[in-house]
């Protein structure tokens, strides 16, 4: 997108989710007045522009593929983006509504809705690159405005966006934060989970859980001994990972390899 007099046309889409990513662009507040001088955003509907077929340079996706009509809806904003960015844990991961992977959906949806053939819901929720080529992801729950921000300056700019594959940890120790596990013996994810958030649980004294999802070479082998170490059974470290980011293939080795312990 660099270089160009046209401003690049943006657009943010809403899958399965809980809208926290979308409102990441909202809450930007004066820069999001700022951006929008200098990208013109052709689709966002809590923001108030409607056109979801529209041709555009770039599409941040928020939420996990969960319907039969996302699976339609994805493969036209995939055709209709020459970049398509997902953002935050569902978009990357599944999200939260993806613990439902592993049991009888329709056997919920059987039990609260009188009319359960009017739901219409895919066994899964998945990511979308399970299903579209992805150009980028921006991992988070939810992504902050400072990161999208710096996604769209890159591309702007006519550079790759910078992908934060640090550790927690390291932003505990750049902020002087004492770590909770050493200092408390509290189980924190941290070592296992990427930077991003500015250690926000871990400045205020609490564990870190996991939004971020998994650094690069998580080593959730150690860290899930170190939780046993610290007293957790095979049950609550498989609860550690199967979490916001459970279907990230890290954490979801390391929920299984737990699932495993536990059923021996």
């Amino acid at each position: 997108m660099g270089g160009s007099t046209v401003r690049p046309r943006v657009a943010v889409h809403k899958f399965s989710s809980c809208d926290g990513c979308q409102l990441a662009f909202l809450n930007l507040g004066e820069s999001l007045l700022d951006l929008a001088q200098r990208v013109e955003l052709v689709h966002f509907a809590e923001a108030g522009p409607l056109d979801p077929d529209a041709e555009v340079d770039v599409a941040f996706v928020e939420g996990s593929v969960s319907t039969p009509e996302d699976l339609d809806r994805i493969q036209r904003i995939r055709t209709h983006s020459r970049l398509l960015i997902p953002i935050g844990a569902c978009a990357t991961a599944g999200g939260i509504q993806a613990l439902r992977n592993d049991v009888d959906g329709a056997q919920w949806v059987a039990q609260i809705y009188s009319h359960p053939e009017a739901v219409a819901s895919l066994a899964h929720s998945t990511p979308i690159a399970a299903h579209v080529k992805v150009d980028f992801e921006l991992w988070g729950c939810p992504v902050s405005g400072p990161q999208i921000l710096q996604v769209v300056n890159a591309l702007l700019l006519g550079v790759a966006p910078h992908d934060n594959v640090d550790k927690v940890c390291t932003e505990c120790k750049r902020r002087g934060y004492p770590c909770v596990m050493v200092s408390r013996g509290v189980p924190c994810m941290g070592p296992v989970t990427r930077a991003g958030c500015g250690a926000l649980c871990p400045g205020l004294g609490r564990d870190c859980y996991g939004c971020y999802g998994p650094a690069e070479n998580a080593n959730t082998d150690s860290l899930s001994a170190q939780f046993r170490g610290l007293g957790l059974g095979a049950a609550a470290i498989e609860q550690r990972f199967r979490s916001i980011n459970s279907q990230a293939p890290a954490f979801f080795a390391a929920a299984d390899k737990a699932r495993a312990g536990r059923d021996e």
